[in-house]
């Protein structure tokens, strides 16, 4: 058996694959939210920015807000979609 075709069989490459695929979209999905607001909002003039907290509302809902929903939404998504799989090669070809 070659290594080409271990690597095709093995189901951890479906499972890295799968998972790398969730991480890649939300790191795009977590891009898209911080370009929205810090861009969308925070290109107005300074004079008329709102306020949340004491922040710029732009700053306030990209970096703060932001990082909230992408801890939550990666702490849910690691624990609903990620499973642990072994390192060891049990079938290792010699």
């Amino acid at each position: 058996m070659k290594q080409n075709d271990l690597k095709q069989d093995d189901y951890r490459f479906k499972v890295a694959n799968r998972e790398a695929l969730i991480g890649v979209g939300l790191v795009v999905f977590n891009f898209i939210w911080w370009f929205a607001f810090a861009y969308g909002l925070g290109s107005k003039d300074p004079a008329n920015y709102k306020y949340v907290f004491g922040f710029p509302a732009w700053f306030f809902y990209s970096c703060i807000l932001g990082f909230i929903i992408m801890t939550v939404l990666v702490t849910v998504i690691v624990k609903k979609y990620f499973v642990d799989i072994p390192f060891d090669d049990e079938g290792e070809v010699k």
